[in-house]
């Protein structure tokens, strides 16, 4: 199995942090939160990862390198300066993802989650979710005997983890596209499963935030 690390953004709530450190580099409990995520991978026994890069993305390359030091074989899909959202990053980095399902995680989350995760037979997808934070005002999907719905109540946020197959991405269009609208299409035709996690998950999306994980967990 491969992994696609999310990590073009540009991180906007982070700023002033980000103007000059792009978010996957920013420290958290002590190392940059994306060496959180390839120690992950590499523990879970994946070996090839892949990385979309655009802002300050030579940061990110130069940092991680070939993931020889994790014991893992990167490789890059530079966006530039047109950052293509996360359904259109994905899309665009289906060549390097091969023909088998892969994981697809969100560099900007800290997490113990453990990886990797199972795909039924008559799934495209399968996301992880975790019960709505404080700071969200609604969650994202609902959970019906193991399938991901859009039905309310949305007490449950996307955690940014899921397994995909390529298939159910290979049929679009390359261009800048959201993933939401995909998985919410996907979800009434009753073709992704979920699981709910209520271990550690945090959306480092602001000062405040990165400030309190920071000081540990609780």
């Amino acid at each position: 199995m491969k992994a696609m690390l999310l990590a073009a953004g540009r991180g906007e709530r982070l700023r002033p942090i980000t103007d000059t450190t792009p978010k996957p580099l920013i420290d958290v409990r002590g190392k940059p939160l994306i060496v959180h995520h390839l120690e992950a991978l590499a523990h879970a026994g994946i070996e090839g990862v892949v990385i979309n890069l655009g802002w300050l993305g030579e940061q990110i390359a130069g940092r991680v390198g070939s993931g020889a030091e994790w014991g893992l074989d990167v490789a890059y899909s530079p966006e530039g300066d047109d950052i293509l959202e996360t359904g259109g990053g994905i899309r665009r980095a289906l060549p390097l993802l091969g023909d088998e399902p892969f994981l697809v995680v969100n560099a900007d989350v800290f997490t113990d989650m453990p990886l990797p995760l199972t795909l039924a037979a008559d799934a495209s997808g399968h996301l992880v979710l975790v019960p709505r934070p404080a700071h969200r005002d609604m969650g994202d999907f609902s959970l019906d005997a193991g399938r991901l719905s859009n039905a309310e109540p949305r007490a449950l946020t996307f955690s940014g983890i899921a397994l995909y197959r390529p298939e159910m991405f290979a049929h679009l269009a390359e261009g800048r596209f959201p993933l939401a609208p995909i998985l919410r299409q996907a979800a009434d035709r009753g073709r992704l499963t979920a699981e709910t996690w209520a271990g550690e998950w945090h959306d480092v999306g602001t000062p405040e935030r990165l400030e309190k994980l920071n000081q540990g967990p609780g």
